[in-house]
């Protein structure tokens, strides 16, 4: 199996045409200079230079609005990756933006210059939600860029954010299952954050926005990539990527950060299903010894940062000793022995069971 690499392409706020309360491009990139197509082809060659051969390669615009530009600068800087695609030197080339910045010209050019995804910046479908954050569109918006994306056959890419003005929990998992529903090729997953220079700093030290608790953004989100996982949707980023900037008391005002906040997820979302199985199943545990056979990539989650998931069951249910095995095992499904109780738990099933008692599907 071939590595799959990105060559990410900053264009910060090039082309955007609104000022979203919690958006500050400039901090998000590190980068304040509009980019040329000279600067998108050294870095695709300075990124080439460090791949191994037989690599899946894309090339990614990130940052701004990519359509918003003006239709000429467009194809200026789509020219360079797409002569890279035609030599067979990079596999793909994707780029993000708004739905209210999608209509048949811009697609026709995208095709003609080979870009193979486009990621919608949706962020919420509730219109309060959408008006709240400045976003300037509707989710009227959103379901129209979508149908012509599909129509045009361009993989689509959705994301949305956690913890907007005028968010809820409820609001949140209803974007998620209109997100199911639209069968995105792969969606990303960001908590509110508030950044430096940006309205949303404004209105949190004027006490008019309060951001989600870290805790909170952890349970919603944890409820959101189970809701996507049983539907197979890729979930390809949970949380920004920190930088030397983005981080708490840096760029990073206030907000649920986490240099690992996918796997701070992941392993809540173990400790969740983990233990609604041991209750529903009635399992006698006070004494006995725990072990969890799973495939090498699951290991760190189901034991949680600084075993911390460990420390939980171990003092919950008073088991005498927790051991966790690697095993050539499905990703999906793990072994747990207790006593002499096993079994071979799918977990896509018991997901789908959590949230069915959960009254969340």
């Amino acid at each position: 199996m071939s590595k799959h690499y990105i060559i990410p392409i900053f264009v910060p706020h090039y082309g955007c045409p609104h000022d979203c309360v919690f958006c500050n491009q400039k901090k998000i990139t590190g980068l304040s200079t509009n980019v040329t197509p000279r600067d998108v082809k050294n870095i695709i060659e300075e990124h080439l230079f460090t791949f191994k051969p037989g690599s899946t390669i894309e090339v990614a615009f990130y940052g701004g609005s990519f359509t918003a530009i003006d239709i000429d600068i467009q194809k200026e800087l789509l020219a360079i990756p797409y002569q890279y695609k035609i030599e067979g030197k990079i596999s793909g080339i994707r780029l993000s933006t708004r739905p209210d910045c999608i209509d048949e010209i811009i697609l026709r050019n995208l095709k003609d210059y080979l870009v193979d995804t486009i990621e919608l910046g949706v962020q919420s479908l509730d219109d309060s939600v959408l008006f709240a954050s400045g976003r300037g569109h509707t989710s009227k918006d959103v379901y129209k860029a979508v149908d012509l994306i599909k129509e045009f056959g361009f993989n689509l890419g959705l994301q949305m954010m956690v913890g907007l003005p005028e968010d809820t929990r409820e609001k949140t998992i209803y974007t998620c299952k209109e997100f199911i529903k639209l069968k995105p090729y792969c969606v990303r997953i960001y908590p509110t954050l508030v950044i430096k220079d940006t309205y949303l700093e404004r209105q949190f030290f004027n006490e008019k926005y309060s951001p989600v608790s870290f805790e909170e953004a952890v349970d919603t989100c944890s409820i959101l990539l189970m809701l996507f996982e049983i539907n197979n949707i890729d979930v390809i980023r949970i949380g920004l990527q920190p930088t030397e900037n983005i981080q708490l008391g840096k760029d990073v005002v206030s907000g649920p950060f986490h240099p690992a906040f996918r796997q701070m997820v992941e392993s809540n979302i173990f400790k969740l299903l983990l233990e609604y199985y041991f209750d529903m199943n009635n399992i006698k545990t006070e004494d006995k010894k725990l072990t969890i056979d799973s495939n090498s990539k699951n290991i760190s989650s189901i034991a949680g940062q600084k075993s911390s998931n460990v420390m939980y069951f171990t003092d919950r249910y008073k088991f005498s000793n927790i051991k966790i095995y690697r095993k050539e095992i499905d990703t999906n499904y793990i072994d747990i022995t207790i006593g002499e109780f096993y079994d071979k738990i799918d977990m896509k099933l018991l997901m789908e069971s959590y949230l069915k008692d959960d009254s969340i599907i």
